[in-house]
């Protein structure tokens, strides 16, 4: 785990998480989606906390969840999440050099899913749903369609320059 994975957490916030959503086992999920909600990831020690504060689970327990999981992430993740979908029609209309813009823009090395001022955070998904508007990115929530090398560059930009003020 990266040392801004075990950074300090609010037990106070994360007390409030689990009043709200039910200091029940059963409501594990509920609670692992509001933490990332509010961290954008799930800190190590939250799930420790979680882990210790509901009875009937452990630290162990909750860690299992969060990896099964591919909703939840362990990393820290950019402000912009952008997911590219790599699905068969996206693939096969361009997704992968579209994803390759991306990295290459952003200076993501290998392995590097989010870049090093922490705006920008990229996974590759199996399928987000829009087959007929392939290749697909969306960037919080937002979708671009049809995407191409030169359109993703302008997209990123545009967000780069809104950082800048």
């Amino acid at each position: 785990m990266s040392e801004e994975g075990s950074r300090k957490i609010d037990t106070k916030k994360l007390d409030s998480i689990i009043e709200a959503c039910g200091a029940d086992k059963s409501h594990l999920i509920a609670i692992l989606q509001k933490v990332q909600e509010e961290y954008k990831y799930l800190p190590e020690d939250a799930l420790i906390y979680i882990g210790t504060k509901i009875e009937g689970l452990s630290p162990a327990t909750v860690y299992g969840v969060a990896t099964f999981y591919a909703q939840f992430s362990l990393d820290p993740k950019g402000k912009y999440e952008i997911k590219v979908c790599d699905g068969t029609a996206c693939h096969v209309r361009g997704s992968m050099p579209v994803l390759n813009a991306i990295k290459a823009h952003l200076n993501l090395k290998e392995g590097q899913m989010t870049t090093s001022d922490g705006l920008f955070s990229l996974e590759t998904v199996s399928c987000l749903g829009a087959c007929g508007l392939a290749p697909v990115c969306v960037i919080n929530g937002t979708v671009y369609p049809q995407m191409t090398s030169d359109a993703v560059k302008v997209v990123l930009d545009t967000l780069l320059n809104r950082e800048r003020g």
